[in-house]
């Protein structure tokens, strides 16, 4: 392993050098606490590689940028914080019904409103699954360490292009501006994944066709291929339609993409859950916290696991459903007063209790926390 390969880096830092990694070309956003170095880093280092970076003003603009930047071919992204991904909730909605793939980056704060702009929390966990209206199917990834972030924002570039779709990654304000070592790998060792591109005539192309894998191949605006794009539900070509059975077609294409591709997009990590009659279930940032939990507590001669969903939507449910069959108890905890909970609680056997441990403060849980949890919870 070369020694200049060894960096020193703030999870923000990380997560611009995976973007650039990864190819992106374009970067539109507005600074917001705690995600404004992913910004700095990316105005300063794009343009060497000759991407495009813009301030916009605000997250509405932004996410309308980078979806027009994609639609002429750029690999696009901005990060924001819980107020402005708020903002953005109505664009990405276009960008889901479009299928525009782009990668949305919310370094997560206290809320609702202005709320703790320089303290951490898990608090969009919901909103990134039903933020905005109507039945869309989103990929959400949620980091733990600075590695996880720089490899996790090359992951959401691939899925984002791989799928046709936007893809958001959860980071939080500690994630974003603790430092830690990490291995930056050679270019040769990280896989890059192009979205899939028209092989037809520009006369036959639909930019909306309907495949077997339920993606579309996607032709960049300017290069002889003419499409129609609308939010409107749309048949094939990207014309409106009022057709039930083009809407249902459309609103099934959706879902089909993400749902019938869950085991190839969903990740997850797992410790100790061999004899484990007891499964914390953590993500992000506390997921660190729960990690040394269960070390702590297997000292003690609690039999506890550690699932840690490192895909949060979709929710690697069929995994996890197996894990549980053989626990009695699930603790999950979550920096919010509970949100991921309800998901595990309708996946859960009647014979798994299911009890969260929540802190939302502003500070981290610690290990500690959910020790005790453990012990109060296990009769």
């Amino acid at each position: 392993m070369a020694e200049d390969n060894i960096k020193l880096m703030q999870g923000n830092e990380a997560c611009a050098y995976g973007a650039l990694a990864a190819g992106v070309t374009f970067f539109g956003g507005y600074p917001i606490t705690p995600s404004t170095e992913i910004a700095e880093i990316l105005s300063r280092e794009m343009p060497k590689n000759g991407g495009r970076f813009i301030q916009m003003e605000d997250e509405i603009a932004s996410m309308a940028a980078i979806i027009g930047a994609s639609v002429a071919g750029a690999k696009s992204m901005t990060a924001t914080s819980g107020p402005g991904f708020s903002l953005m909730q109505e664009n990405l909605g276009y960008a889901y019904m479009t299928e525009v793939p782009c990668v949305v980056v919310d370094v997560q704060r206290g809320g609702p409103s202005t709320g703790l702009p320089t303290k951490v929390a898990q608090a969009d966990t919901m909103q990134a699954k039903w933020g905005t209206h109507g039945d869309f199917f989103p990929i959400v990834l949620a980091a733990s360490t600075i590695e996880d972030t720089y490899h996790m924002t090359i992951k959401a570039f691939n899925l984002a292009e791989k799928y046709r779709t936007p893809v958001t990654l959860l980071l939080d304000e500690v994630l974003g501006h603790m430092r830690e070592k990490i291995r930056i790998p050679d270019s040769s060792e990280v896989e890059i994944v192009n979205r899939i591109k028209p092989t037809v005539p520009p006369e036959w192309y639909q930019h909306f066709e309907l495949t077997a894998t339920h993606v579309s191949p996607m032709a960049n605006y300017g290069e002889g291929y003419r499409f129609h794009m609308t939010g409107l539900t749309h048949d094939p070509s990207g014309f409106p339609t009022a057709k039930p059975a083009e809407i249902k077609e459309k609103l099934d294409k959706l879902k089909s993409k993400i749902m019938q591709n869950a085991d190839d997009i969903c990740a997850y990590s797992e410790e100790f859950l061999d004899d484990a009659h007891i499964v914390v279930i953590a993500y992000g940032i506390t997921a660190r916290a729960a990690q040394q939990a269960v070390r702590i507590a297997r000292q003690r001669r609690f039999k506890v696991g550690l699932f840690q969903p490192i895909t949060i939507w979709p929710f690697p449910e069929k995994r996890l459903r197996k894990i549980l069959e053989n626990a009695d108890l699930a603790i999950v905890a979550e920096l919010n007063q509970g949100q991921l909970i309800h998901e595990v609680r309708k996946i859960a056997k009647t014979k798994t209790r299911v009890v969260g441990t929540f802190r939302y403060d502003g500070e981290l849980m610690t290990p500690m926390q959910i020790v005790d949890k453990i012990k109060e919870a296990h009769r």
